[in-house]
């Protein structure tokens, strides 16, 4: 092993699955991830999951978590506030493979979103705190990581240089440049190589309560989701199209990979806040 040095760049919440997230100064590490991050999504009839893969206007919802509620702000739509403390009826959802048991947030939140998206009937539901969805062991291993409605795994690592290569990219081939958002990461890191974070094992972070340590365990595959541009809901070709150029992955059949999936190994209840100074341990 050899250590690198970086730093969190930016920290991000995305409280309800596809819509779009939050960059926050902080934020509090449980058993899941990061404190509400996508602790809500949306469901159709069947209470199967619904994305910007399918519908790529989600990314146009805007979220504001505050001290009681979760603001949902949409084009043409009144506000919609969701109380923290509050959820409806006993439900169940499905969230790939995985059926959770889940909360229904009510006939208002349901009619609100079916109306945004013109299609339904869909519902808005939250996670179930008091079960446990446990990540792939293929990738965990001897470790139970926990996942709330994230596509399988706690957290997601990304490095600022990353972006910046791939926009160098896109810039050359004619195409605008992207921000960060369209990733979707919870962890940003500044100070590695472009890339380096594929390579990296585990991160030590120092907060005011201690030690977080996270292993990073998967490289994450991409889908359509990072051509939908966040600004108009609407979805293109460039970034996959440059992604294909230089970052088919042996690792994972040759999918296109962008950032790493990682998982809590110490730190529950620790707040990390951008800034704080991270030692990378190096896989070799």
């Amino acid at each position: 092993m050899s250590d690198l040095a970086c730093r969190i760049a930016s920290l991000h919440l995305h409280p309800v699955k596809s819509f779009a997230g939050i960059a926050v100064p902080e934020a509090l590490l449980i058993e899941t991830g990061l404190e509400f991050d996508r602790a809500w999504m949306v469901v159709d009839a069947a209470g199967e999951m619904l994305t910007q893969r399918d519908e790529p206007r989600m990314a146009l919802v805007r979220t504001q978590l505050r001290a009681d509620d979760l603001v949902l702000r949409a084009p043409g739509m009144l506000a919609l506030h969701l109380r923290l403390d509050a959820v409806e009826e006993p439900t169940r959802a499905l969230v790939w493979d995985d059926e959770v048991k889940a909360y229904d947030m009510g006939a208002l939140a349901a009619q609100w979103v079916s109306d945004f998206l013109g299609r339904g009937p869909l519902r808005i539901v939250r996670f179930d705190p008091g079960q446990k969805r446990l990540a792939d062991r293929q990738w965990t291993g001897e470790f139970e990581a926990e996942a709330a409605f994230s596509d399988g795994f706690p957290l997601l690592v990304a490095g600022t240089a990353s972006l910046a290569e791939l926009n160098q990219r896109l810039v050359a081939r004619g195409e605008a440049a992207v921000g960060i958002e369209r990733f979707r990461p919870n962890v940003v890191l500044d100070g590695l190589a472009a890339f380096e974070e594929d390579h990296i094992d585990e991160l030590a972070i120092s907060t005011d309560e201690g030690c977080v340590r996270l292993k990073l365990v998967k490289p994450c595959v991409r889908c359509t989701i990072p051509d939908v541009d966040p600004a108009t809901g609407e979805r293109g070709t460039a970034v996959g199209d440059t992604l294909a150029g230089f970052r088919a992955d042996a690792r994972m059949g040759g999918g296109l990979t962008f950032g790493m999936n990682a998982i809590v190994l110490e730190g529950i209840e620790h707040l990390l806040r951008v800034g704080q100074p991270v030692q990378a341990s190096v896989r070799f």
